[in-house]
Order: C-alpha cells, then structure tokens, then sequence
C-alpha cells in the first residue's frame, strides 16, 4: 500500500536547519530500503511542512518510521497527518503501483 505523510512543522527554523542533515539521512535510509519513495518540503510561499509518500503493508510501519524521524523525535514537526493513498493517474503511477525490492548497496571488495 501506498501512504501520504503530511509534516507540518513547527516555527522553530534554528531547529530545523541544525537537525536537516540527520533528518535526510534517516529518510535516505529509508529511500534504500525501498519503503520512502519521494519526500520533500513545501514551496516557501506555503505553510512549513513536508510531504513524504512510503510504501509499507501496513500503516503501523508509517507511523513507526514518522515516529523515528529526527524531526519528530526533537519536536519539529507539530503535526503529521497520515493516509493510505491510491494512485491512479500520472506518469509515475507505473514506479508507484510496482512492488518495490530493497536497494542493495555494493559492498566494497576487500
């Protein structure tokens, strides 16, 4: 299944901007195991947030992975809104609807 994560985050800027890089880590690390598929924040002319699309068979996954996000552990995001989302149009829908593998990393021979 396929889930819309709505972050809306707090007016603490500071905050954000020193915690940014452990917070994209995270989602990288989740980007790898194929369960984030994209995310990225509003424009600037829009309230300050993020929008975050996972896929996971179950929607405890998501909340468990929002819950373990460096933004939500630190008190950046005030709110997050969480919906299975189906998609149905678009020129991504084929990336979106295909089961997803792991990415796996090249090790480096030793």
């Amino acid at each position: 299944m396929i889930y819309a994560v709505t972050y809306r985050y707090t007016d603490d800027v500071a905050g954000r901007d020193a915690l940014r890089a452990e917070h994209r880590d995270y989602l990288r690390s989740l980007a790898d195991q194929g369960a984030l598929l994209v995310s990225g924040p509003f424009g600037p002319d829009e309230p300050a947030g993020a929008l975050l699309l996972f896929r996971a068979a179950a929607r405890g996954d998501v909340d468990r992975w929002v819950a373990d996000d460096p933004f939500s552990v630190r008190g950046i995001v005030a709110h997050a809104t969480t919906s299975e989302w189906e998609p149905v149009l678009g020129t991504l829908l084929p990336a979106l609807t295909r089961p997803s593998a792991p990415r796996r990393r090249c090790r480096n021979a030793t």
